[in-house]
C-alpha cells in the first residue's frame, strides 16, 4: 500500500482549524505537519482550500439487514454514508429477525465485513425474556445493548420491571434507550381515533407521541440508571423538557449519563408536516417548535453529548399509508452533516464544534478505540469539505435505496468531495469506491 499524502488542507480537529499536511499509510495517520515530505511513489491530493474534517460516526442507524432489504441494505446504506463523511455507524436491533441472540449478532458482524464500505457496529437487542443472553454481550467488541422502553417492531418492547432491574443493574456495556412511554401513546392514539376514525392527520403525530410520553420514559430510564450506577445513553432527544435530565458541568468522560439529538429533530418542527406529511414522521416525532431551537442550545452547550441521524428509510409505499399503518423513519445519513453545516453557515455552530458533537465525543462516548479524532496513529477514517459548493437534494443524487428524502429540493451548502475509511479513498467527486470494505469497530473497556 503506498502512502497517500493529503496537502495544503485546513485540518478541523480538538478545537482548532490547522493548515497543513496529512500523511496516510497503511490505513492510519502517520504524520500531521506543516509541510510533510513523502516518496515519489506516494498518492498526492490537493486540499487548498477545503477543510478535512474527522470521519463522522454515526450511533443510531436502520440499515434494515437482514430481513427487510427491500427498502435497505448495508451495502446500500453504507455507500450513501460514504457519500456523507460518515465513516462509522452503529447499527439497530430491530431487523427480521431481531438481534436478541449473540449468534443472530455475530451473523450481522458477518454480513457487515462482506458488504458494508463504511466501519461499523451492531447493538444487541433487548426482549422481556433474553436477559441472559444479553449479559453475555462483550464490551470490546459490540457498541452497546439497545432497549426499547417504548413501541417497536416484533419482540423488543422491553416493559417487563424484572428485566429492566437486571439489565441496567448487571449490563457488561453502555445501554441506549428509546424512551416513550407505551401507556401514554397508547391512550393518545385511542384519543386520536375517537375523533379522525383510520384517517387521523399526521400532525398528530407530535400530539400523540407527545412531550409527556417521551419523559416519562426517559426520566424512568434516568432513574434506573442512577440506582445501578449503569452506563446509559439516551437516544434521539425530542423535546426541552427532558434537557433538565441531563447536565453539562462534569466531563465527558466522567458521565454515567449521556443523551444524543438527532438533526431533524433541530432542522423539522410540526409546522412542516403540512409540508412533508409523513416524509418526517419518525418515532420520537417531531414536535412543536419551541424544542428545536432549545435541543440545538443543549447540543452546542454539551448538555447533549452527540448528533446522530436516526437513518431509518421506509419506501414510499409505506409511507403513503394511513397514519397507523404508515411506518416512523426516514433516510438522512448522506445528508447529516450538510444539515448541521446549514446552522453553521448562519453562525450559530463552528465546524470545530462541529467535528466535536459528530466525531469526537461519539468516540469518547462510546470509548471507540483509535477513531474520531485526527490524530497520528489513528485510523485515517476522514473527509474534505468544500464550503464554496452547493447541491440541490435530488433523487439523482440520493444513494439510499429507497430513492427519497425529506430533504429534496432544498440546496444544500457544502459539499463532501473526498472520504476515507481506514485510508482508503471510498468516495470521491461523486463516486463510491465499491470495492472497499470496512472494519469492525473495537472498544477500550
Amino acid at each position: 500500500m503506498h502512502p497517500t499524502i493529503i496537502k495544503n488542507a485546513r485540518i478541523v480537529n480538538e478545537g482548532e482549524i490547522l493548515e497543513g499536511d496529512v500523511l496516510i499509510h497503511k490505513g492510519r495517520i502517520e504524520k500531521i505537519g506543516g509541510i510533510v515530505q513523502v516518496s515519489a511513489a506516494s498518492t498526492e491530493i490537493d486540499a487548498t482550500g477545503k477543510f478535512l474534517m474527522p470521519g463522522i460516526i454515526d450511533d443510531q442507524v436502520h440499515f434494515r439487514e437482514p430481513g427487510l432489504t427491500h427498502k435497505a441494505d448495508l451495502f446500500s446504506e453504507s455507500r450513501a454514508c460514504v457519500a456523507g463523511g460518515v465513516t462509522s455507524f452503529m447499527d439497530m436491533p430491530n431487523v427480521n429477525p431481531p438481534s436478541l441472540t449473540q449468534e443472530l449478532l455475530a451473523q450481522r458482524y458477518a454480513l457487515a465485513s462482506t458488504k458494508s464500505v463504511a466501519n461499523y457496529s451492531f447493538y444487541m437487542g433487548v426482549s422481556n425474556d433474553n436477559a441472559d443472553e444479553v449479559l453475555r454481550t462483550d464490551p470490546a467488541t459490540v457498541c452497546g445493548i439497545k432497549i426499547f422502553m417504548g413501541s417497536s417492531t416484533g419482540n423488543m418492547l422491553v416493559d417487563d420491571a424484572a428485566t429492566l432491574e437486571r439489565i441496567f443493574s448487571q449490563a457488561p456495556v453502555l445501554i441506549a434507550t428509546h424512551c416513550e412511554d407505551e401507556a401514554t401513546i397508547i391512550h393518545n392514539l385511542e384519543a386520536a381515533k375517537a375523533t379522525y376514525g383510520e384517517d387521523i392527520p399526521v400532525h398528530m403525530h407530535p400530539i400523540i407521541r407527545n412531550e409527556e410520553a417521551c419523559y416519562r420514559s426517559s426520566s424512568f430510564a434516568v432513574s434506573l440508571a442512577k440506582k445501578h450506577n449503569t452506563r446509559l445513553h439516551i437516544l434521539h432527544i425530542s423535546t426541552a423538557e427532558e434537557l433538565a435530565l441531563f447536565t453539562n458541568e462534569i466531563p465527558l468522560e466522567q458521565k454515567r449519563i449521556t443523551a444524543e439529538a438527532c438533526v431533524h429533530h433541530m432542522y423539522f418542527d410540526s409546522n412542516d408536516y403540512a409540508q412533508l406529511g409523513a416524509r418526517i414522521k419518525w418515532n420520537p416525532a417531531v414536535k412543536g417548535p419551541r424544542h428545536k431551537p432549545a435541543i440545538f442550545d443543549a447540543v452546542v452547550n454539551d448538555v447533549i453529548d452527540v448528533i446522530a441521524t436516526d437513518h431509518a428509510p421506509h419506501t414510499l409505499e409505506e409511507k403513503a399509508n394511513k397514519y397507523v399503518k404508515c411506518p416512523g423513519g426516514a433516510p438522512m445519513v448522506q445528508h447529516s452533516l450538510q444539515v448541521m453545516l446549514s446552522f453553521y453557515f448562519d453562525g450559530k455552530i463552528s465546524l470545530e464544534k462541529i467535528a466535536k458533537k459528530m466525531s469526537h465525543d461519539v468516540a469518547t462516548c462510546f470509548n471507540i478505540k483509535d477513531r474520531g479524532f485526527i490524530r497520528e496513529g489513528y485510523f485515517a477514517d476522514m473527509f474534505l469539505l468544500d464550503t464554496d459548493k452547493s447541491i440541490v437534494v435530488s433523487k439523482n443524487n440520493i444513494i439510499a435505496k429507497c430513492g427519497w428524502s425529506p430533504l429534496e429540493g432544498r440546496t444544500m451548502r457544502g459539499v463532501i468531495t473526498d472520504t476515507f475509511v481506514n485510508g482508503d479513498h471510498v468516495f470521491s467527486n461523486g463516486m463510491v469506491n465499491d470495492g472497499v470494505r470496512g472494519m469492525r469497530l473495537a472498544f477500550n473497556r
